[in-house]
């Protein structure tokens, strides 16, 4: 999926132009993945461009960053206004935003806190990352023969340029294979996420998700859709379940900001219930789409309005 240029990028405090946002070959971050990112998403509303979870993803950033030691010259209200002023300098209707916070250019050593912090965001248009007829139908996955990493190898819960070289790997495989995405199970061989998406499992009327112990992302989607499937009336269990309750399931779909509500129709060739999107996830997504497209109140405050 190309990116398409947009006009503006926020850069180190100032806007510049798309071709003038560059980096030197000496940026740490090149040579041993010392960056940190966000990718959220804006919406077309009636009032006009929305941010879904503004917040919530600045303070993920934040937070990324003070595990990996990187100190952002920025305060999260800094970096929200930026955000902001992002997709609106661009002229954009919805768009996907990615914030990127990296070492620069100053050490060849292991150790990046001696280079400078860099901030880059940039906005641009983006689809639905699974395929357009994903949201109604569903998609066909597998279980990765990569494993997410032991907790204590990798800090799983940061956003961190490093993690996604074994994400890269699980999407590898399942493009190789056929698939449109590759599950992964944690060091214990329980289920733990996607290549970058959370994963929900619907089973005899409760709703599994896996628990940041099984070395995932804490998403904020995620966050989002357990809120509304606890006010819808269902019971959500976080926690640790193996491979096999997968097969088994009665609906299951992924989560986050590039597949938002994403039904998913097969595992390992094994057809999930009746091979399609489920009555639970349709009543999750029409209460998420809802809320993003205004047909619903933002009762919990979850879009920032782009004005």
């Amino acid at each position: 999926m190309a990116i398409p240029k947009t006009e503006w990028i926020w850069h180190n405090g100032q806007f510049v132009k798309w071709d003038q946002a560059n980096v030197h070959i000496t940026t740490h971050a090149l040579h041993y993945g010392s960056s940190v990112f966000e990718g959220l998403r804006a919406y077309e509303t009636k009032n006009g461009p929305a941010i879904l979870g503004l917040t919530p993803h600045v303070q993920r950033l934040f937070d990324s960053c003070r595990i990996l030691r990187m100190d952002l010259p920025y305060s999260q209200a800094e970096v929200s206004a930026a955000i902001v002023e992002t997709v609106r300098r661009n002229g954009l209707k919805s768009c996907y935003i990615r914030p990127l916070a990296y070492k620069g250019s100053g050490t060849i050593t292991l150790d990046a806190r001696s280079s400078p912090t860099e901030f880059a965001i940039m906005a641009f248009d983006f689809g639905r990352l699974l395929g357009a007829d994903g949201i109604e139908n569903g998609v066909d996955v597998m279980v990765s023969s990569w494993r997410r990493m032991a907790p204590d190898t990798h800090a799983g819960m940061t956003k961190a340029g490093g993690n996604y070289v074994n994400s890269g790997y699980v999407t590898m495989e399942a493009n190789d294979l056929g698939y449109m995405e590759g599950i992964t199970l944690d060091i214990n061989g329980h289920v733990a996420e996607g290549s970058g998406e959370n994963i929900f499992v619907v089973y005899r009327g409760a709703i599994y998700t896996p628990p940041v112990g099984a070395s995932i992302l804490l998403g904020v989607n995620r966050g989002f859709v357990i809120r509304l499937a606890r006010e819808l009336g269902y019971e959500v269990r976080e926690e640790t379940f193996p491979r096999e309750m997968l097969y088994v399931a009665d609906e299951l779909f992924f989560t986050g900001t590039a597949v938002e509500v994403t039904p998913i129709r097969s595992v390992d060739r094994i057809k999930i219930g009746d091979g399609g999107r489920g009555p639970i996830t349709k009543q999750i997504q029409d209460q998420f789409f809802g809320i993003i497209r205004g047909d619903l109140p933002d009762r919990h405050g979850w879009m920032t309005v782009v004005k």
